[in-house]
């Protein structure tokens, strides 16, 4: 009795310390949400509340009306978009092939990758000559190849955790290579494949250097860029406009990421072979 009591109260102390620490986690979104309701220009004061006492929508009717907020909306929906289709359908079929054949530079390929920040010199001036730099094409080449090879050692992390019996007994039973592929391994890779996507996302969604280096002009900023040229220099720029815009540019991969939150778990073949 004594030792499940001790147990409980573990267990209870540990939840509690988890509660906690959520809420803590949680002070700069509400820090966020309170400033940009606020009518007043400022981020700190000593009467701050996070109930604002000049409470306001018009910072939100800014950020859909005013500036290019809306703009860079739809330049980052169409990377991220055109960005996470790409580079699923090359890692995906390329993880595993590399999961499952032995063929030479297979080693090679894996083990040769490096950031891809230090060959953005080298890669600019590849672009510059056929005009992709300042277009979104260029971007998203960019962001293809980087997140590729990213999305191919996630999704073979995964696929080598795939017992081989379960496609061995699928071609006992007369299913193809292709039918072995599409009925059998990609359902059970699909956690991964979601994860994967998700995190192709969010990289696209937030990345800076590479979209202020190959974009100019605020008609082609992404919204990484452009929120930092919303705020630019505190004494032009707009604290509450600009917090209103992260809260509304950070709901669309907060929305994403609950919606596949019931995918990203693991483990999903550790009975398949018993099945």
């Amino acid at each position: 009795m004594k030792k499940k009591t001790r147990e409980r109260l573990g267990l209870t102390a540990l939840n509690v310390f988890f509660i906690a620490l959520c809420f803590v986690t949680l002070i700069p979104i509400l820090y966020a949400l309170s400033v940009s309701f606020s009518g007043t220009n400022s981020l700190l004061s000593s009467d701050f509340s996070f109930i604002p006492r000049d409470f306001t929508l018009a910072n939100y009717l800014e950020v859909f009306t005013g500036e290019d907020i809306m703009t860079w909306f739809g330049n980052s929906i169409l990377l991220a978009a055109a960005t996470v289709s790409i580079s699923l359908a090359v890692s995906v079929p390329a993880a595993y092939c590399f999961s499952r054949r032995r063929f030479p530079g297979r080693r090679l390929v894996l083990l040769n990758s490096f950031p891809a920040i230090l060959s953005m010199f080298a890669v600019y001036r590849l672009l510059q000559p056929l005009g992709l730099v300042n277009h979104r094409l260029g971007l998203i080449i960019v962001y293809t190849g980087t997140m590729a090879v990213f999305s191919l050692w996630n999704m073979k992390g995964y696929f080598d955790t795939i017992p081989l019996d379960i496609e061995e007994a699928a071609r006992i039973d007369g299913a193809t290579d292709i039918q072995v592929v599409t009925r059998i391994v990609m359902p059970l890779a699909k956690p991964s494949v979601v994860v994967t996507a998700l995190m192709v996302l969010i990289y696209v969604w937030n990345e800076y250097i590479y979209a202020t280096t190959f974009m100019t002009g605020e008609q082609n900023y992404t919204l990484a860029a452009g929120l930092y040229a919303l705020q630019a220099t505190e004494m032009s720029g707009s604290w509450p406009v600009f917090a209103a815009a992260s809260i509304v540019v950070s709901l669309p991969v907060l929305i994403i990421f609950f919606l596949c939150q019931k995918h990203m778990t693991s483990g999903l073949t550790a009975g398949g072979v018993k099945g």
